[in-house]
């Protein structure tokens, strides 16, 4: 079926792929059925629609990834900034986020124009904690060129904060626009958690 890859283990339907893009009003039925069933028997982890066949996997909360991509990005504070370094002897602001969600279980593209495209795009008023942030640094402006993670929200624009690197501080988290360079630069933030984590 299109927008469906169906997972199959000795001859047995055991997980479905699906493309949200094609597939949004069915995943959403799914998902509200599994978290009706999440929450009549929260030990359950698995949810199985027998009707369809399809068995939706759910690793961890929303919260709990964004949260450990945020710890994972955190213990590189203060690490210099090498163009094309994805170390703890330097990296750039796509090699922070790819090793801090690859450490949270979610595979990121390495560099940042990639992961501009991938997730989905959210509003910067509806930003959540682990949501990614993107801008355009250099000559062009529709060039994104610099990414960074959302570490901190509150009641307004002045309240978030985030964890990027500054190619000549290193690792920093700050509040997001605190300087009218990140202003000036901001283009979109993207969601890269699944919805059904």
């Amino acid at each position: 079926m299109k927008g469906i890859e169906f997972i199959r283990e000795d001859g047995k339907t055991v997980k479905a792929v699906i493309d949200l893009r094609v597939h949004k009003a069915l995943f959403d039925e799914i998902f509200a059925r599994y978290q009706a069933e999440k929450s009549a028997n929260p030990n359950s982890n698995i949810h199985t629609h027998s009707d369809t066949n399809i068995a939706t996997n759910v690793s961890g909360s929303h919260q709990a990834i964004a949260q450990k991509a945020i710890e994972e990005a955190r213990t590189y504070l203060g690490t210099k900034h090498v163009m094309g370094g994805v170390s703890r002897n330097g990296l750039d602001c796509s090699g922070l986020t790819y090793l801090a969600f690859k450490e949270a279980g979610v595979e990121l593209s390495r560099d940042s124009r990639s992961q501009a495209v991938g997730g989905v795009d959210i509003s910067i008023d509806n930003v959540e904690a682990g949501d990614l942030v993107f801008f355009a640094t250099g000559s062009d402006p529709n060039r994104i060129s610099h990414v960074g993670i959302i570490t901190k929200t509150g009641n307004s624009r002045d309240d978030l904060e985030f964890i990027h690197t500054s190619t000549s501080r290193g690792v920093v988290e700050e509040p997001l626009f605190q300087y009218d360079y990140w202003q000036k630069a901001y283009r979109h933030a993207r969601r890269v958690i699944s919805p059904l984590a």
